[in-house]
């Protein structure tokens, strides 16, 4: 399966994007609507003009057309024939292709038992659920045996449970299949769930290209941070396992109980919506519970960001506009903090950040 090298593309919104697609990763392109995500996918499978070039294996393919690409495409909304049933869906391009009957059947087979919809087989389209219509969008996609798979928001009409069961499935196929592959989505919990690396866009630009945990640990800018909801990043000057699977972190002063295998944490985040901030202090247990002084109060969108000195760190709570007014919050005043525990993650990876 081809190594892809996206160099100085330009077409719509990107402008001089430069990405490189290891042979069998999975490489999650991640970011919000209208930053270019599809747009790219279209450039890489031929479906549009552009400038700069689409490298496979270190060979342009500028001038190869979209059906010699060898390229499976899934787009996001999936077009169905609704006057065929689910064999005659999945065998539509390998008869256009003029391949011979028996190999046809064996291949519809094939994907019917590799994609688990065999017994789906007589349907039609109106008669499948949303998950098994995404089940023979993909056979469909890999039909005529392609090199590379572009995914564009494939899960994004589905509902949550779905979403999670297809993510494992997606994954796993991938793997099995050592198929290149781009998967878009705005993500960001669909994007660590199932990238080997994530590639951030955002207006049209590539802004970090890193694994998971990298991103969100260590994102390497603004425009990065806002995107995954500027997240709290404290750096752990030492650790202490109190039982298995739950880890003390002092971080600046702060003894913070995270739920981690093992006894190395090297920085903890948590999401400014996953602090509760109160103006008095709260009953309950004491655990990851702080009082800290009001710094900084900001307006962002429906909500309220509340920048607070807490020892020798600095933490941002998120609360909405009718909270923040209850409690007549202002600069200087002291206020308590919950770290909501089961939402802080733990990153233990000793290693290079250089940024990318």
């Amino acid at each position: 399966m081809p190594h892809i090298e996206i160099k100085n593309i330009g077409k719509h919104i990107c402008r001089d994007v430069n990405l490189e697609i290891f042979d069998r990763e999975l490489l999650v392109l991640l970011g919000p609507s209208g930053a270019g995500k599809t747009t790219l996918l279209n450039v890489i499978s031929g479906l549009t003009d552009y400038q700069g070039s689409v490298v496979f294996d270190g060979v342009p393919i500028d001038r190869v057309a979209a059906s010699k690409r060898g390229i499976g495409y899934l787009f996001q909304h999936l077009v169905l024939f609704p006057h065929l049933d689910v064999v005659a869906n999945i065998a539509y391009g390998l008869k256009a292709r003029k391949l011979p009957e028996s190999q046809i059947e064996a291949r519809v087979g094939e994907l019917l038992k590799l994609t688990r919809i065999s017994h789906l087989s007589s349907r039609y389209p109106k008669q499948l659920s949303g998950g098994e219509k995404q089940r023979v969008a993909l056979a469909r996609a890999l039909a005529h045996w392609p090199k590379v798979l572009l995914l564009d928001e494939p899960l994004s009409s589905l509902d949550l449970q779905t979403t999670k069961y297809l993510r494992t499935e997606l994954k796993q196929l991938q793997k099995e299949l050592g198929i290149t592959t781009i998967y878009v989505t705005h993500d960001l919990d669909e994007a660590g769930e199932i990238a080997d690396r994530i590639a951030i866009i955002s207006d049209g630009s590539i802004e970090q290209v890193a694994q998971p945990d990298e991103v969100f640990f260590y994102p390497k800018n603004k425009a990065v941070s806002d995107f995954i909801g500027a997240p709290n990043i404290l750096t752990c000057d030492y650790c202490r396992e109190l039982e298995h699977g739950v880890v003390e972190a002092n971080c600046g002063g702060l003894p913070i109980i995270v739920a981690h295998e093992g006894n190395s944490v090297e920085r903890i985040a948590l999401l400014p919506r996953d602090i509760y901030v109160s103006d008095s202090w709260p009953p309950g247990p004491g655990v990851n519970r702080f009082s800290g002084t009001i710094n900084d109060i900001q307006y962002v969108d429906d909500s309220v960001r509340i920048g607070v000195e807490v020892g020798q760190n600095k933490l941002v709570a998120e609360v909405p506009h009718h909270v923040f007014n209850e409690m007549s919050l202002v600069v200087g005043k002291e206020v308590y903090l919950i770290l909501k525990l089961r939402r802080i993650k733990a990153y233990d990876c000793r290693c290079d950040h250089s940024r990318q």
